[in-house]
C-alpha cells in the first residue's frame, strides 16, 4: 500500500471522530447535580460522656486537649510491643483485608470499562471467499454468470456513539463513586480486623491473669489442706474440715483447667486474623491487667470526617445520584456515527490497488417511542434508592455518635468499678487473714475459712474481668472514633481512575 492510500483511509474515521467531538462539546449532561446531604446537627462542643461531670474524679480521663485526634497506628497508644507486632501482621496477611482490597481493585477496573465508551470501536475483519454463480442466469444483470471467482476483503469499520446527554459521563462518575465506596469499605474492614485483634489480645492477657489468680488459690488451698490434715491427725479438728479443704482445692483446680478453653479460642482467633494456621501459632502466657490510657477523642464535629463507614455511606449517595443521571439519559435519543473503509478485490495481487478501495459513512439515531413507562419506572426506582441511601447515611452518623458515647461511658464507669473492686479485694483478703487466725485458735470452724477464701477468689476474678472489660471498651472506643483514619485519606475520583500500579493509593500504609 502506498503512503498516499494509507493516509487517505486513516483520515476517514479521524474526521468522523473530530466531527462527533465538536457535537459532544455542545451537548449537555442531564440529571440532578449532587450535593452532599446535611448530617444530623451536633451543637455540643464536646461529647456528653466526656463532660466535666466526671473530669474532677480520680478515674479515667480523656486526653487533653479534647480536639486532639488519633493518628496512624492507633494501637501504639496501649504501649504493648507484642500487640504492635501482631497488628503489623494483620495489615499484611489478613485475608479479609486482602479480599476487600481486591474488591477495590475490581471497582477501579470498572471505571476503565465505563471510560472505554468515550472512544470509538474499531473492527478489522479480513476475509477470503471463493464461489461459483449459476450459469442459467442469462436474463440476470449479474456479471460473469456461471463463473468461478475469489474475493479478498480487508475492511476497517469504525463506530462511535458521542456522549451528547452525559449518559457515559454519569456512568463513569457512578463507577468512580463506587470505587470510593469500595476504598472506604476497605478501610472499615481494616479497622474492624485491627480492633478485633486488640480485643482478643487483651482477652488473652485477662485469661492469663485469671489463671495466675487460680494458681495462687490452688497453692493457698493446698497449704490449707495440709493444715487441716495436721490438725485432724493431732486431734484438734474433725475430719469434716479436711473434706471441706479438699473440696475447695479440687474446685480451684477445675476452674483453672476450664480457663484454657477461652484462652485457646482467643489464640486461634488471633492466628486467623494474622493469616496463620491456628496449629502453628502460639502466644506465650503473660498475665496482664492493664489500665486504659487517656484516649484523644477529638470534637463531635470531627467524627464525620474520621469514620470510614460514614465516608462509604456518603459516597454511596453520590453513586446513587449519578445513577439517576443515567436514568434521565435514557429519555434522549442515541446517535451513532459509523464509517467503513478498506479494499476488496478478486485477486490478492491487486487487493491494495487504488481502484480496489471502498468506503461508506453515515450517522444513525434511535429513540424509543413507547416501552410501557419502563424508563419512568426505572427513574422512580433510582430516586427511591437515593432517598433510602440518605436515610442510611443519617442512620450511620447517628449510630457513630451512639457508639462513641457508649464506649466513653463504659471506659469511665469501668475505671470507677476497678477502684471499688480493688477495695473489695483488699477487704476480702483482710477478712480471710483474720478468719485463718480464728480457725487456727479453734474459735471458728473451717467452713468459715472456706467462705472467706471463696469471697477473695470471687473478688479477685471480678477485678481481673473488669480490667479486661475496660481495655476492650477502650479498643471499641478507638474503633468508634475511626481509629487513625480521616476522610483526607480517601482516594479522589481522579486517583481511583488511574491505571492499576500507578495510583498513589495503596493497600498497605
Amino acid at each position: 500500500m502506498s503512503k498516499k492510500n494509507y493516509v487517505s483511509y486513516t483520515t476517514l474515521p479521524g474526521a468522523m471522530i473530530a466531527f462527533g467531538a465538536v457535537l459532544s462539546l455542545s451537548g449537555c449532561q442531564v440529571g440532578p447535580k449532587y450535593h452532599p446531604p446535611a448530617p444530623p446537627t451536633v451543637t455540643a462542643p464536646a461529647y456528653k460522656e466526656s463532660s466535666v461531670n466526671f473530669q474532677d474524679t480520680d478515674g479515667w480521663k480523656v486526653a487533653s486537649p479534647q480536639d486532639a485526634m488519633l493518628r496512624g497506628k492507633w494501637w501504639e497508644i496501649f504501649h504493648e510491643p507484642e500487640l504492635n507486632a501482631l497488628e503489623e501482621q494483620v495489615n499484611i496477611n489478613n485475608q479479609n483485608i486482602k479480599q476487600s482490597f481486591e474488591n477495590f481493585m475490581s471497582a477501579r477496573a470498572q471505571i476503565a470499562e465505563a471510560r472505554s465508551q468515550y472512544w470509538p470501536t474499531v473492527t478489522v475483519n479480513p476475509g477470503w471467499s471463493r464461489s461459483k454463480t449459476s450459469g442459467n442466469l442469462t436474463n440476470s444483470t449479474q456479471a460473469n454468470a456461471g463463473r468461478t471467482g475469489s474475493i479478498w476483503t480487508f475492511p476497517l469499520e469504525v463506530s462511535w456513539e458521542p456522549d451528547f446527554w452525559g449518559k457515559i459521563r454519569n456512568q463513569v462518575h457512578e463507577e468512580q463513586y463506587a470505587a470510593q465506596v469500595s476504598a472506604a469499605d476497605l478501610e472499615n474492614e481494616r479497622l474492624i480486623e485491627q480492633a478485633s485483634l486488640a480485643q482478643y489480645y487483651f482477652e488473652i492477657r485477662g485469661q492469663d491473669a485469671l489463671e495466675g489468680i487460680l494458681n495462687d488459690t490452688v497453692d493457698a488451698d493446698q497449704k490449707a489442706l495440709a493444715l487441716t490434715e495436721t490438725l485432724y491427725h493431732s486431734g484438734v479438728d474433725n475430719y469434716i474440715s479436711v473434706v471441706q479443704a479438699r473440696s475447695a482445692l479440687e474446685s480451684a483446680k477445675a476452674s483453672a483447667v476450664n480457663l484454657g478453653v477461652a484462652r485457646a479460642q482467643y489464640e486461634h482467633a488471633i492466628a486467623t486474623l494474622i493469616g496463620k494456621p491456628a496449629t502453628d501459632f502460639t502466644i506465650p502466657v503473660r498475665p496482664l491487667l492493664a489500665v486504659a490510657p487517656a484516649i484523644p477523642i477529638g470534637m463531635p464535629s470531627h467524627l464525620l470526617e474520621r469514620r470510614p463507614d460514614i465516608a462509604a455511606a456518603e459516597r454511596t449517595l453520590a453513586e446513587a445520584n449519578a445513577t439517576i443521571g443515567i436514568g434521565y439519559g435514557a429519555f434522549f435519543p442515541s446517535v451513532t456515527l459509523a464509517a467503513q473503509g478498506g479494499y476488496e478485490s478478486s485477486s490478492l495481487a491487486h487487493a491494495f490497488d487504488w481502484p480496489s478501495r471502498l468506503w461508506s459513512i453515515g450517522p444513525s439515531a434511535s429513540q424509543t417511542v413507547f416501552n410501557g413507562g419502563l424508563y419512568r419506572a426505572e427513574l422512580n426506582q433510582y430516586s427511591a434508592t437515593y432517598n433510602a441511601d440518605i436515610a442510611s447515611y443519617r442512620q450511620t452518623v447517628l449510630t457513630a455518635f451512639q457508639q462513641v458515647e457508649d464506649y466513653l461511658a463504659a471506659v469511665r464507669i469501668y475505671a470507677d468499678q476497678i477502684k471499688q473492686q480493688e477495695q473489695a479485694v483488699k477487704s476480702a483478703q483482710e477478712s480471710l487473714d483474720l478468719e485463718l487466725v480464728r480457725y487456727k485458735t479453734g474459735v471458728d470452724p473451717y467452713i468459715d475459712v472456706v467462705t472467706a477464701q471463696t469471697t477473695v477468689l470471687s473478688d479477685r476474678q471480678a477485678l481481673a474481668t473488669v480490667h479486661v472489660d475496660q481495655m476492650t471498651a477502650a479498643v471499641q472506643l478507638v474503633e468508634a472514633l475511626g481509629g487513625g483514619w480521616d476522610v483526607s485519606q480517601l482516594p479522589t475520583p481522579g486517583q481511583v481512575s488511574q491505571k492499576a500500579g500507578k495510583a498513589d493509593y495503596r493497600m498497605q500504609k
